[in-house]
């Protein structure tokens, strides 16, 4: 298994709101009421400095707006636009049993139910009935396989595997 990611991506800064350095996120967490008890995070290109929080609150099903300690004015907020925040591993939030941060799953190795390899798994498409885990074989060709159990019954993190049950077409 190769080394889980320290930092997880939480969102991005897409634009200003108003003039006194506040701004706005869009979030890439299926949690969002994990940023309202954020306490502070990363962004992207520094993963030294902490940015602590003072206020979040959700404008709309996707944006966030947040107001950070020493960010006061417009201008500091500027060079930010358009760059990731994260958090740290130990700050990322609690999942259910069966559930896999999506960072861990990508690169793992994914095989038929008798044992047949299919490819990596290179990417996780998110739409709102279920996921979709995108898979590339050697040759590079790529398969949707839908993220349901009928489909996915066993995703082994630990040893790097999933095992998909495709009906025909799938990965044909």
């Amino acid at each position: 298994m190769s080394e889980k990611l320290s930092y997880f991506n939480i969102g991005k800064i897409v634009r200003t709101q108003g003039l006194k350095g506040e701004f706005r996120v869009y979030p890439t967490s299926s949690n969002l009421e994990r940023y309202f008890e954020l306490k502070f995070f990363f962004i992207e290109g520094d993963m030294e400095k902490k940015y602590y929080i003072e206020r979040v609150r959700q404008v709309s099903p996707s944006i966030f707006v947040f107001k950070v300690e020493g960010i006061d004015v417009i201008e500091d907020i500027e060079p930010f636009i358009n760059k990731n925040i994260y958090v740290p591993r130990s700050e990322a939030f609690e999942l259910e049993e069966g559930e896999f941060y999506v960072a861990d799953m990508i690169g793992l190795e994914v095989y038929t139910l008798d044992e047949n390899y299919v490819g990596k798994l290179t990417d996780v498409l998110k739409y709102s009935d279920n996921d979709v885990y995108v898979v590339k074989n050697d040759d590079g060709r790529e398969f949707m396989i839908p993220a349901v159990k009928k489909f996915v019954p066993n995703i082994d993190i630990e040893s790097n595997k999933m095992y998909i049950d495709p009906i025909k077409g799938m990965i044909d």
